[in-house]
């Protein structure tokens, strides 16, 4: 597999919400791109991580974790989404630093496999610090992908439009049809 294949009906989101999406439905089956190692890869790739992490079987076991913790933060009780982010969070640090064009931060790990996990799990915290009333699930009742509502009214209720908006739409149309 390479990124150019990524089988995911939804990418490029935010790395937080791009992993939770490493999980999808497709005619009413569960898909897992994080199943293996070579969907690892893809996801490392399409994130742009993957010259700095290995594909392998402990970065994935993190990953793993990482989405299981975000997962919790996103849908479930807050408590519980707080304690098992906070666990991934204790794998790494950031560490401020001068650069030649100004102040920067730079991600630390104890064990370099925690960070993809770690990375999201950091962006997940950004995300609730920039607008934490746009990270939203699809609101197909068939679909579990997420998204960051970026549009200017904070309305978007669909992870797509040309997918899980138009299915409703046209069960709406049905629905209306059949009545009459």
């Amino acid at each position: 597999m390479s990124a150019a294949r990524d089988p995911r009906p939804l990418t490029g989101e935010p790395l937080a919400l791009d992993l939770l999406n490493t999980r999808w439905m497709r005619e009413g089956e569960a898909q897992d791109l994080l199943a293996d190692l070579d969907g690892l890869a893809v996801w490392l790739d399409t994130n742009g991580l993957s010259g700095g992490y290995a594909p392998d079987t402990k970065v994935l076991r993190h990953t793993l974790q990482a989405r299981d913790a975000l997962k919790a933060a996103v849908d479930g009780p807050p408590e519980e989404g707080a304690r098992l982010v906070d666990a991934v969070l204790a794998h790494g640090r950031i560490r401020a630093t001068l650069t030649a064009q100004g102040p920067g931060e730079l991600p630390e790990f104890a064990d370099p496999s925690w960070g993809p996990a770690w990375l999201a799990a950091r962006n997940y915290l950004e995300l609730l610090t920039t607008a934490p009333d746009r990270i939203r699930g699809c609101a197909h009742e068939a679909c579990i992908l997420h998204f960051f509502d970026t549009s200017r009214n904070g309305t978007r209720r669909w992870c797509s439009m040309a997918a899980c908006g138009n299915r409703a739409k046209a069960s709406r149309h049905y629905a209306r049809t059949k009545g009459v």
